[in-house]
């Protein structure tokens, strides 16, 4: 296909009305025609896409080394970490100051320091994996619809009564009158 443009020559006969191109005018529209017929060489003449084959730099030979602080992790597995540190300082704070009212007060059964300190830790992960769950359940709620209406409002709440019998099910669906 023929894309570069030529310029219209001046014609020998106009119709009537019909102004006649001037030598400025059929410069100008030649100076056009070149300069988009330019520009369309110079286009498909572009590479369309390209690729870097170089490979890439070495930064070092060192091997990796072990960060401080918390090793990364998902997001969830931070969630759970944090939850069973908190736990754990709530347990020990409840535990510790438990053993002390019973030590202070004479008696100190183990069965009795064995519920004492494994209930807060049971209550307080029991609470964790409720709000956990809560937090599911609020998230996989739909979001709340308002409809908001001007004007008369008619509401219409139909039943529809299905029937399906014979051989080949055949549904009537009678609504109600």
């Amino acid at each position: 296909m023929n894309t570069h443009l030529t310029a219209p020559k001046q014609p020998t006969a106009t119709p009537a009305g019909q102004p006649t191109l001037t030598e400025t005018d059929q410069q100008r529209i030649d100076r056009i025609a070149n300069a988009f017929n330019h520009a369309l060489d110079q286009a498909t003449a572009l590479p369309t896409s390209f690729r870097d084959d170089t490979p890439l730099p070495v930064v070092g030979t060192t091997p990796p080394v072990l960060q401080p602080g918390r090793a990364p992790m998902s997001q969830k597995a931070t969630d759970a970490s944090a939850l069973m540190l908190a736990s754990g300082a709530a347990s020990l704070m409840i535990g510790g100051s438990t053993s002390l009212v019973m030590l202070a007060s004479g008696y100190a059964d183990p069965t009795v320091c064995a519920i004492a300190f494994g209930a807060p830790t049971v209550l307080v992960l029991a609470l964790g994996r409720l709000i956990g769950k809560a937090k599911a359940v609020v998230e996989a709620a739909p979001a709340p619809v308002h409809h908001h209406y001007n004007g008369s409002v008619t509401v219409d709440q139909r039943a529809i009564n299905t029937q399906t019998r014979g051989v080949i099910a055949h549904t009537r669906n009678q609504l109600p009158k």
